[in-house]
């Protein structure tokens, strides 16, 4: 059928096809047949249910996308956090998109945690339900995206319908998930009655910083906490937010886009013997040069199975393939444990001819790194303050060193700029009701967040009793922000403080043991409605933490632990038990 439109119209419609993505093109299909009256041929409109679980708010960003999109191409789009549903509430779902990121190596998301164990043994009949799921993580991790694989396949075992193949995605996942969801419209289609908007022009919003317009914020203050016999270096950072338009709340996390120290990026350039100054082309930059791709946008440190793939495959490199086989799993992770890239390159011969274009298609992008804030917006306006340990070690005759600690540590100085943009952490929030009592555990630089709730607390002259349990190595030494504390306890804003200092007597106190030592009133506190917070170390802290809770819970309030775990649980899905580890 030759086209009905005019010259004018033809050139007009084929200037703009030539920009839309997969999902405009589809959107655009819909609206056009709805101008039409449908012409009978769009499909009816789905209920779809976006089923995210987060850990640093990615998730519930993208889920939120795709519920825009859904209502725009004309069907009902419902946003749903892992944390508020039960896995038998998802047989009532038709169409369901999972949105669910990895942490740590191989777990799910804090929030989720709850939710997978039950979908994991469910015997819910999902024959009814099509289904898709897009998994984020991170690729220097052993278990890649393992949740969402999980999910992906215990769906599928439960009789739901896969319409779309699993997307993986690593930190830099914008691209494949925009895949992953135009393949989702490319499926589904516009129904026949897409959501209007409006065509004519609008005045152009407000600069909105975020990852990929991150704002640059002035460093106003870098001092050093800890004391100049400590084993640690853990710094308090201040920023100024003026002009950034970020509104977060004590809970909320601050993302910083770091750059490499200068000395790795030359440790680099002197084993592949290439000059800084030869171009090279990245994918999201464009054109630059060989030293800047380095420094400013790719992880040139963190050595995972893909990273040692391609510089096998660049370097035909028989040692490293035999490191990288599949049978080998445990010898990779044990030959990689304290190494870095640049013992990745000089582990293989590589050859002559290698480009700098070569080189850089090995990597992968550099991450932002993710700073729990400590500071109240209330007690500083137009800043935000953070709480960082330097991160220095020695492994195989070399110095390391974290990339973003140390960044932030040696080179964020007063009146230097940093990169950085807001992550809003709705999993980890003070209770609403002032009166609540809040009991909060945060060793080391676990304290920041609980900075930021007591002063958020002095501000609003909050009444409700709180209950800080502080732990580090010594008291001299290491005691973060103990003045401030001090102060805060005088005043009243905080009430009650337990603290372990590990190395200031033979054996090691921790924070969990200054717990048992209290175990009455705190089993009170909880019985009187407090909230309970975690932050730290995930791997020990946490998980040690968690079980001397539940201790408690049982013996305390004469339980059996089965009835422990599930009042624990409890509290979880009330959002009277949050935690923010890392």
């Amino acid at each position: 059928m030759s086209s009905p439109l005019d010259q004018n119209q033809q050139s007009l419609l084929e200037s703009l096809a030539s920009t839309l993505s997969p999902t405009q093109a589809i959107w655009v299909s819909g609206y056009t047949a709805a101008l039409g009256g449908g012409g009978g041929s769009a499909p009816a409109a789905k209920n779809i249910t976006v089923l995210y679980g987060t850990e640093s708010g990615n998730c519930e960003m993208l889920a939120e996308k795709v519920v825009k999109a859904a209502k725009k191409n004309g069907h009902k789009g419902k946003l749903t956090n892992m944390a508020d549903i039960s896995a038998k509430d998802l047989a009532k779902s038709e169409t369901l998109f999972v949105i669910i990121s990895t942490w740590g190596d191989g777990e799910p998301p804090e929030a989720a945690e709850t939710f997978y164990n039950e979908l994991m043994t469910a015997g819910v009949d999902l024959s009814g339900v099509d289904f898709s799921v897009c998994a984020l993580g991170d690729s220097s991790y052993e278990k890649f995206c393992q949740t969402g694989i999980d999910m992906d396949q215990q769906l599928e075992k439960l009789g739901a319908k896969r319409i779309v193949d699993r997307t993986d995605c690593d930190v830099d996942f914008d691209e494949p998930f925009e895949k992953w969801e135009a393949s989702l419209w490319s499926k589904l289609g516009a129904s026949s009655a897409p959501e209007a908007v409006s065509l004519s022009s609008s005045p152009a919003p407000a600069i909105a910083f975020d990852k990929k317009n991150p704002f640059p914020a002035e460093v106003l203050a870098n001092v050093v906490l800890s004391g100049a016999c400590s084993a640690k270096e853990t710094f308090h950072v201040e920023f100024s937010l003026e002009g950034s338009g970020f509104d977060y709340q004590p809970g909320d996390v601050l993302c910083v886009i770091p750059q490499n120290a200068d000395d790795t990026v030359a440790n680099i350039l002197a084993a592949v013997n290439i000059t800084a100054s030869e171009e090279v082309e990245l994918k999201n930059v464009g054109k630059t040069t060989l030293g800047d791709a380095l420094k400013n946008h790719l992880d040139i440190t963190g050595v995972s199975k893909k990273v040692a793939t391609n510089i096998q495959a660049l370097s035909g490199s028989e040692k490293l393939a035999d490191l990288i086989a599949g049978k080998a799993e445990m010898l990779f992770k044990d030959w990689t444990y304290g190494r870095e890239i640049i013992d990745l390159l000089e582990f293989v011969d590589l050859p002559e001819t290698m480009s700098a274009q070569q080189l850089v298609d090995c990597f992968r992008a550099l991450p932002p790194r993710l700073y729990s804030i400590a500071s109240s917006p209330k007690a500083h306006p137009d800043e935000v303050h953070l709480t960082i340990a330097a991160v220095r070690y020695q492994t195989y005759d070399k110095e390391r060193k974290g990339v973003a600690s140390t960044y932030l540590a040696d080179d964020a100085k007063p009146g230097t700029k940093v990169n950085v943009y807001l992550h809003k952490n709705k999993n980890f929030r003070l209770p609403e009701n002032g009166d609540t009592p809040i009991i909060m555990v945060g060793p080391g630089t676990g304290i920041a967040p609980f900075r930021a709730f007591i002063e958020e607390r002095a501000e609003t002259e909050a009444k409700g009793e709180s209950w800080l349990f502080f732990g580090d190595q010594k008291y001299n030494e290491d005691f973060l922000y103990q003045l401030e504390i001090q102060d805060h306890l005088k005043s009243g804003a905080l009430t009650k403080l337990d603290v372990a200092f590990s190395r200031d007597q033979p054996e090691k106190i921790y924070v969990q043991h200054k717990m048992e030592e209290s175990a009455a009133e705190l089993w009170a506190w909880l019985e009187k409605g407090a909230h309970f917070y975690v932050c730290g170390d995930a791997s020990r802290m946490a998980k040690d933490v968690h079980e001397t809770l539940l201790d408690i819970i049982s013996k305390q309030g004469n339980k059996t632990p089965e009835e422990a775990t599930e009042y624990l649980t409890a509290l979880k899905k009330d959002k009277r038990y949050q935690r923010d580890v890392y």
